[in-house]
């Protein structure tokens, strides 16, 4: 798995820790979906008032979130088709809000290292076409937060 990452923040410290949780997440939820490996993810670090600016222009929430996923192949009829090299998996983009994941991982009373690894697994599921609009999608989605974080040593 090929994982680009940008921070493009500065009201969290973000270092070579943050960054090694975010690798090892995305390459144990693509062992675990059985990804090829040549697949690749984007994944960008922001901060509150971005993340904001993203929900309200591709969701209408004009509300700070702590996550969106941007799956290349959930494309809109308005946007175009992206030519990738032969045999690469490009899943998409995940954006995290680093300011919320610290928020919330004072709130849930556990590490910024566990959060930031729990939204990228939430977010990775999501482009994996994973979701928790019904009670059963819910449960799935949720056992498999639950195993990709016990492998990872990042439980609660």
């Amino acid at each position: 798995m090929d994982t680009m990452i940008i921070n493009q923040q500065s009201k969290v410290p973000y270092n070579r820790d943050l960054q090694k949780i975010i690798i090892n997440v995305a390459d144990t939820v693509a062992k675990i979906a059985g990804l090829q490996k040549d697949s690749e993810l984007s994944v960008l670090i922001v901060d509150n008032a971005y993340i904001q600016e993203l929900n309200f222009i591709y969701r209408s929430q004009n509300q700070v979130t702590d996550v969106l996923s941007f799956a290349m192949n959930e494309l809109s009829e308005d946007e175009p088709d992206c030519l990738s090299p032969e045999n690469t998996n490009i899943l998409g983009d995940i954006v995290i809000s680093l300011e919320q994941a610290l928020e919330q991982s004072q709130e849930f009373g556990h590490s910024l290292e566990r959060e930031l690894g729990y939204l990228l697994a939430h977010g990775m599921l999501h482009l994996l076409g994973y979701d928790h609009e019904s009670e059963d999608e819910r449960k799935v989605m949720r056992d498999l937060e639950k195993k990709i974080m016990d492998k990872v040593k990042l439980e609660r």
